[in-house]
């Protein structure tokens, strides 16, 4: 093999993406056989498979390492091209990072203001739990993810962001409902808590861990918004895990209260994981990430 051919690249890229031959060759505006050739002649090249043909399709380990070299030779060209036409305007970096609902609701706007204020990146947001953003940036779709996995992917370096401090908490009408007597198991078969999506775990690995309940024997709402973790336990319609970072306010005021707070917090560390050629506004990013996360985040 003497070199590779992009458009090749480019094809497993939107094929990925779109997760459909038939929209893929939409995008590149070519027949579905020609986006399956394209995918036949990239697997010819390397002499291995490059994708998983299931549903959702998938990458290989091969097809994983081809993606992610496609993604960031296109980084380096989308911040050339400015310097090859000076006289263009200046149009904001596509940026798309993988974040966890509760970053996002206590110190990830901040820390990306600076960069967005002027105009110099037009931000794409990627939720997903923090144990399932590190997929978006293994399948291409994102340059960086804030995640609960330590070890980089191949092409990758991880960083420590700090580690992000969970209490079990409710509000006064709440627990005077439920909780008259503590938190008794006979209690929590009754009261209604909150987890972010079918697949998260935090919630009922809690209760399990501390109280002996399995999963599906108490109510247990189900809800995609970090704010709305908060907005329903301070109705007094639930009790949660949230972060201690986003409700200091309603914890000192009395609207929310700690149920266990002779219980160790519950943590989860979080890692800023992105491609190890990282240039101008996506090193910014990086930096931004790595400084902000360590003034608002414990270390350890």
């Amino acid at each position: 093999m003497n070199h590779l051919d992009y458009k090749l690249l480019q094809a497993l890229d939107v094929v990925l993406r779109e997760q459909s031959f038939e929209r893929a060759a939409q995008q590149l505006h070519l027949t579905q056989s020609a986006v399956s050739q394209r995918i036949k002649q990239l697997e010819l090249l390397v002499a291995q498979p490059v994708l998983i043909r299931s549903q959702p399709l998938q990458l290989t380990a091969m097809g994983q390492l081809l993606l992610t070299h496609y993604q960031q030779v296109q980084q380096l060209e989308r911040e050339l091209l400015p310097h090859l036409s000076p006289s263009a305007p200046a149009k904001p970096l596509p940026v798309t990072i993988a974040t966890n609902a509760d970053s996002l609701a206590t110190w990830l706007i901040p820390a990306l203001t600076p960069l967005l204020q002027p105009g110099l990146i037009e931000l794409n947001l990627l939720i997903e739990d923090e144990n399932r953003t590190i997929d978006r940036l293994r399948r291409g779709e994102a340059f960086g993810a804030i995640t609960t996995q330590q070890e980089p992917l191949p092409g990758c370096q991880s960083d420590l962001l700090g580690y992000m401090d969970y209490v079990l908490t409710a509000s006064p009408g709440f627990i005077r409902q439920y909780f008259p007597d503590g938190l008794t198991e006979q209690a929590l078969r009754k009261a209604p808590g909150v987890a972010f999506d079918q697949r998260d775990d935090m919630h009922v690995s809690f209760v399990e861990k501390h109280f002996g309940l399995p999963p599906g024997s108490y109510p247990c709402h189900t809800v995609r918004s970090s704010e709305a973790f908060v907005a329903l336990a301070k109705a007094g319609a639930a009790y949660c895990l949230i972060p201690k970072l986003q409700i200091t306010t309603e914890l000192a005021r009395g609207e929310l209260v700690e149920l266990m707070p002779e219980t160790p917090l519950l943590q989860r560390g979080l890692y800023w994981q992105r491609w190890v050629l990282e240039r101008g506004i996506y090193r910014q990013i990086s930096q931004n990430l790595l400084i902000w996360s360590s003034q608002v985040l414990p270390r350890q």
